[in-house]
């Protein structure tokens, strides 16, 4: 398969004496050498994105937890040979031009719902915080929907109501706020549940 290269993943910054050029993302299926930078990336953006909601004591417990390596490579692996699981990583372009893709800047996973194996469950999109705002999530987004357009008639997902750029991220991609559920991260916390045709 070729990687899904977006051209507009990137933002071309002006301000005064500085140019910011885009950058190209790679989209590709994730394999098991990736594990660690995926890994990494969900520890930062974990902690970027909850610290102030959770604690940081919270959150390495949590990553520590659902991003432990050996469920990384099972949910890498699994994801390799079926058409109803997905799990990409997005990585910078081969510009060196020596076969090599620069660092993962992002990831995500689709399983299908339990319930509902017409519903594909958006389980993890996360993208390092130093590249938030770059195009790296809707890069992913949008290789996960070209992918899956034939496999589920819906993509499902679940954010922390607190989580307000993670909200504006998935109601500008076209999700639409179907449900508000408690979660079990910590005490009167809900989180949103969002739905969005394919």
């Amino acid at each position: 398969m070729i990687p899904y290269r977006n051209s507009t993943a990137g933002h071309a910054l002006f301000t005064p004496g500085v140019i910011l050029l885009s950058v190209t993302r790679v989209v590709r299926q994730a394999t098991t050498d990736d594990i660690w930078a995926v890994h990494a990336t969900a520890r930062q953006s974990w902690h970027a994105a909850y610290d102030d909601l959770l604690g940081a004591d919270r959150v390495d417990d949590i990553v520590d937890e659902w991003y432990a390596i050996g469920d990384l490579e099972s949910s890498i692996s699994d994801a390799s040979g079926r058409a109803d699981v997905a799990f990409l990583v997005a990585e910078g372009a081969d510009d060196a031009g020596d076969g090599f893709a620069d660092d993962c800047y992002g990831f995500a996973q689709v399983v299908p719902w339990p319930e509902d194996t017409t519903v594909g469950y958006l389980t993890r999109l996360y993208v390092r915080p130093d590249s938030w705002g770059e195009g790296v999530g809707t890069a992913l987004l949008e290789r996960l929907e070209a992918d899956l357009d034939d496999t589920f008639e819906r993509l499902r997902l679940a954010v922390l109501a607190d989580n307000e750029r993670g909200i504006s991220f998935y109601e500008a991609a076209g999700f639409e706020h179907v449900a508000t559920r408690e979660t079990d991260l910590a005490d009167g916390l809900e989180e949103r549940v969002y739905e969005k045709s394919l």
